[in-house]
């Protein structure tokens, strides 16, 4: 099991590979499971400043794996489900990027969208494929996709379940960065370390939490919360350690989250 999803730390970055190239690393329970371990243990762990996500070989993730669909179609599939909702990476505390060097279809389209932030290989093939499936849009595909990219687009997407390319993904709204398939993980990881070296845990964990949270408030109970965090923010050393190392201008030291 612990070779479904592959760890490595560098600079502060946590890199997890799905590892099931063969398959394109279609999704199954125990990967699933695996992948949510490590971010938690990430959560924990103050050496991890920002957590970078891709896929081994030519995908990122290629959806449900076919053999648990079949188990579910004829009624032999008894795995106990995990527990932890599909959109879990929201509510760890450090960003967590997903780099999708390659098919990002269904389930794993999903897996990209409730990261933090998105890059893509201009290559890489997209696609919800629900609809092409007999199924529906999953793990809350239909309330994330219209507040990325407009009702007409998501719904182009998802009753289409027509593929796309890693560009198209950008210029939708999709993706922050599109970058040749070759470049993905070093431009990926190169702004994860940007992240790492300069942005305050602390503030990139209350950004996060407004960001997926404000979804849901008003423009006035958002502004209310936001200065209630402001005046937090000012009793926190990072707040010190922003101003005097721009003061000094000298890259910061910022204390790890939790710290």
């Amino acid at each position: 099991m612990s070779d479904l999803v592959l760890s490595s730390l560098d600079e502060g970055v946590l890199t997890l590979t799905f590892n099931r190239p063969d398959r394109l690393n279609a999704w199954t329970d125990a990967m699933g499971r695996r992948y949510f371990d490590l971010l938690e243990q990430a959560e924990c762990d103050p050496g991890v400043r920002v957590v970078v996500v891709t896929g081994a070989g030519k995908g990122f993730c290629a959806g449900a794996d076919f053999q648990t669909l079949a188990a579910v179609q004829d009624g032999s599939y008894d795995v106990e489900p995990d527990k932890r909702p599909t959109t879990h990476p929201t509510t760890i505390r450090k960003p967590v990027i997903a780099a999708v060097n390659g098919a990002c279809a269904g389930l794993g389209m999903v897996h990209a969208l409730v990261c933090d932030l998105v890059f893509t290989a201009a290559e890489a093939k997209w696609t919800t494929a629900f609809a092409r499936r007999g199924l529906i849009a999953e793990y809350g595909l239909a309330w994330i996709l219209p507040r990325l990219i407009g009702q007409p687009r998501a719904m182009d997407l998802l009753l289409s379940g027509r593929t796309f390319t890693g560009a198209e993904a950008g210029e939708l709204g999709l993706a922050n960065r599109v970058v040749p398939g070759e470049r993905l993980l070093e431009e990926t990881l190169a702004y994860a370390r940007e992240l790492a070296a300069h942005s305050s845990p602390a503030s990139m964990a209350v950004i996060k939490r407004q960001v997926w949270g404000d979804w849901g408030r008003s423009l006035a109970e958002s502004e209310s919360e936001a200065v209630r965090l402001m005046l937090e923010s000012f009793t926190r050393p990072d707040f010190a350690e922003g101003v005097a190392s721009f003061l000094e201008r000298r890259t910061p030291a910022f204390p790890p989250l939790g710290a």
